[in-house]
């Protein structure tokens, strides 16, 4: 990938697990809330929306971590591009059947008011991080990566 790509694969590191970490961060305080984000895109069983409700932002944080971190990038960015491809089939259900919800993406989350959506603007920003997941995945080498290949070591800052 040239030059260039280490540090492009660093940028998206920083991106994806910035963003996953404080999406993450955001559900853990209100788990209620984050019940009703769940349930409010009616796709899951009620069995299921309490334990999707406290494992999402555990393994938002969990995946953002690595990123951050530089391990397994790989891994993680394949597991992101999984996230980001749920939500984004999410939140175009909700869309396409008429549910007026916030995504829940950063906190909060349930019904709201008439006209209060932002599905267009979310599904542009998970799609966006979804493609840029996809590149990490491909070519996950980068800069100051704890776990990184050869040459792009934590040391390794050329």
């Amino acid at each position: 990938m040239g030059t260039l790509g280490p540090w492009a694969a660093t940028a998206a590191r920083l991106l994806l697990g910035g963003v996953l970490v404080v999406a993450g961060a955001l559900k853990m305080p209100d788990p209620a809330a984050a019940e009703r984000a769940v349930r409010a895109y009616r796709l899951l069983p009620e069995a299921l929306v309490g334990p999707v409700a406290s494992g999402l932002p555990v393994v938002e944080i969990a995946v953002g971590l690595a990123l951050l971190a530089g391990v397994c990038v790989r891994g993680a960015a394949l597991a992101s591009a999984v996230l980001m491809a749920v939500f984004v089939g999410a939140v175009g259900s909700a869309w396409a059947r008429g549910l007026q919800i916030d995504c829940g993406c950063f906190g909060g989350g349930g019904q709201v008011a008439a006209g209060q959506t932002a599905y267009p603007g979310e599904v542009a920003r998970d799609l966006g991080l979804l493609l840029v997941s996809l590149a990490l995945a491909r070519w996950p080498a980068s800069r100051w990566a704890l776990g990184g290949r050869a040459g792009t070591e934590l040391a390794d800052v050329r």
